[in-house]
């Protein structure tokens, strides 16, 4: 028997399989099927959806037979499955409905295709089809002979050096780009109060976009958070049929005031949930215009290097949270203004969200947005420019997450954001637990409530 981990291409579901089932009397049954989920050596795992007389045959006898196909060598094989269990809950179960679910928005069917079990089925013999003709042999050029392992220490090794949040990400999508060839990435952090995702960094795209968001649940990223199972697309040609639909995939909606950077036609997509102490701290994605761009061995490497940037992250976060100094009395914290005489500049924020525009352009919502709401109202009562970590997460009023780096990473958000608009609100990177405020102009603040 051919074991499973030798021919995982077999079940990336780029070319469909085909079940083959028997009734009490003998009578076959063939039908395709989209996938059958590697679990490992010895099980495989089918999606239960449509299939009735599939399920009435296994149910009678409990046997079926698979055969998969190489969507990178054409190779065919052949296996005989037991039927085992079904699960409704569980690891298996949700990176199953995960990747359903992605594939049904991708075909236009988007809480249609609901999955109602994962079979569990014994592979009790897996052996190779012979080809009718010899199959074209891949040139050496195109074979994947990556050390995955070593790549994955080299970047790991760069990322333990860092300190600070925003080089640590900036880091990781450089060695990605650089190490693995992954030339198109991004990092997205949660915000839990309002289900959303948003950009805190990207790579290789012509804008970073920073501030996006994705809905938790929505798309590749999305599930791949709601879930905390990475989810790994081969090949979107395979369902592509409306014009929205690689948004849809990936996360996108109409309503977003901000466009997420993104590849117009990304055949291979790959999210890894950034996981540490139990806690979702963001989303690592990948994406590429090939098809078969991320295989099982890059989606291993980036769940290790996904929760080493979670682990560091939260680390970095605690570290700033530590100031250098003795901390300061607010008189201290206060400091001359160095600000241009420039005219009045119109702020507007909205409380429902925390929106906040500046001279009717969106700049970002949720707790960045009331944080800079916080800053230009000290300001503009006080001309304070310099701020403390510790301070600002006593103050009840600007409704922060329970958990510490969370803090550190809306700052990051908002001062990306931003640099990006390019002014006239700067954050300085202060030192260690301080945050510098810098504007151009005199803010008008006007509250909008709805």
């Amino acid at each position: 028997m051919i074991r499973l981990s030798t021919i995982r291409d077999a079940f990336e579901g780029i070319i469909p399989s085909v079940i083959a089932t028997t009734d009490r009397d003998g009578m076959p049954n063939a039908s395709y099927l989209s996938h059958v989920y590697y679990i490992d050596d010895s099980h495989v795992a089918l999606s239960n959806q449509f299939f009735s007389k599939t399920a009435e045959n296994v149910a009678v006898n409990g046997l079926a037979t698979v055969m998969v196909v190489d969507g990178h060598l054409g190779l065919q094989y052949i296996l005989d499955l037991v039927y085992e269990t079904s699960m409704t809950e569980g690891g298996v179960f949700d990176s199953v409905n995960a990747h359903l679910e992605v594939m049904s928005v991708e075909q236009g069917m988007g809480g249609i295709m609901k999955l109602k079990a994962v079979d569990i089925y014994r592979v009790d013999d897996c052996r190779p089809v012979p080809a009718a003709y010899p199959l074209e042999v891949l040139p050496p050029e195109a074979e994947d002979r990556r050390d995955h392992m070593d790549l994955t220490r080299r970047l790991a090794v760069q990322l333990a050096a860092e300190t600070d949040t925003e080089h640590l990400l900036d880091k990781a999508l450089e060695g990605l780009s650089s190490l693995f060839g992954f030339r198109h990435s991004m990092v997205l952090v949660p915000d839990d109060e309002r289900r959303q995702l948003s950009t805190i960094a990207s790579h290789g795209y012509d804008r970073f976009g920073i501030g996006s968001e994705v809905t938790v649940g929505c798309g590749v990223i999305g599930m791949a958070a709601a879930t905390g199972q990475p989810v790994r697309i081969s090949d979107l040609r395979r369902g592509r049929r409306y014009v929205n639909a690689v948004g849809s995939a990936i996360g996108i909606t109409g309503a977003d005031p901000l466009p997420l950077p993104a590849l117009a036609s990304p055949l291979s997509q790959l999210a890894v949930p950034m996981v540490a102490q139990g806690r979702l701290l963001g989303v690592l994605f990948v994406e590429a215009e090939q098809s078969f761009a991320f295989r099982h061995r890059d989606e291993e490497a980036l769940c290790i290097l996904a929760g080493h940037l979670a682990l560091s992250m939260m680390m970095a976060g605690q570290e700033r949270e530590r100031p250098e100094t003795e901390p300061e009395t607010a008189a201290s914290a206060q400091s001359g203004g160095t600000c241009s005489p420039a005219g009045p500049l119109r702020i507007r924020f909205y409380p429902r969200d925390g929106s906040i525009f500046i001279d009717n352009d969106y700049l970002i919502r949720g707790v960045p947005g009331r944080l800079l709401k916080h800053f230009v109202e000290e300001y503009a009562s006080s001309g304070r420019q310099d701020f403390l970590n510790r301070e600002i997460r006593r103050d009840r009023s600007l409704q922060l997450p329970d958990f510490k780096d969370n803090l550190e990473t809306r700052l990051i958000l908002l001062r990306r954001r931003l640099e990006e608009k390019g002014g006239p609100i700067r954050l300085g990177r202060a030192e260690r637990g301080h945050i510098r405020f810098e504007i151009e102009g005199v803010p008008e603040l006007v509250i909008v409530e709805e």
